[in-house]
């Protein structure tokens, strides 16, 4: 005759569903001096390899960051060949002269406009209030000091609520 087990949620059992008695599942637990030696061999391993996993993860942040900065050095010489490949053509030699330095060919009249806005362009002045200069009869200073002290020495309003 075969042998059945109840279900662990059944009342026969002795176990109620919400409750798990640890004395019991504790004193299931059985160490052996293998199982102690394999524990202690993966301890032992994991605080010999951490900090190697650190060292090996910064390593490749710098060499990351090494291959950024080799790059941007490599466009970098790029951008300067091109330019001191186009510092070779004579035709841009001779523009950046007479662009930068005004440099003209023999013969050559050469003008410079400084100001080539038309006249609509040219903002206007504010034209002068009078003609006639005139002068204050106030102190500013003791106007400006009697104002300071006017505003530290008056009264904060408080206006009621209601």
């Amino acid at each position: 005759m075969a042998k059945t087990t109840p279900p662990l949620s059944s009342p026969s059992s002795g176990h109620s569903g919400a409750t798990v008695n640890v004395r019991e599942w504790v004193g299931g637990i059985r160490f052996s001096a293998f199982t102690g030696i394999m524990l202690g061999l993966v301890v032992l391993a994991v605080f010999t390899l951490a900090p190697t996993v650190g060292t090996y993860i910064g390593q490749r942040q710098q060499i990351v960051a090494l291959e950024r900065s080799v790059q941007l050095s490599t466009d970098e010489v790029a951008q300067l060949q091109a330019e001191r490949d186009r510092w070779a053509d004579p035709a841009y030699v001779t523009s950046q002269a007479r662009s930068r330095l005004y440099y003209q060919k023999p013969g050559e009249v050469v003008y410079l406009v400084y100001n080539d806005l038309p006249d609509t362009a040219i903002p206007n002045e504010q034209a002068a209030v009078s003609d006639d200069i005139e002068e204050t009869r106030t102190d500013w200073m003791a106007g400006l000091i009697r104002s300071i002290a006017d505003a530290g020495l008056a009264e904060t309003v408080t206006v009621p609520i209601g």
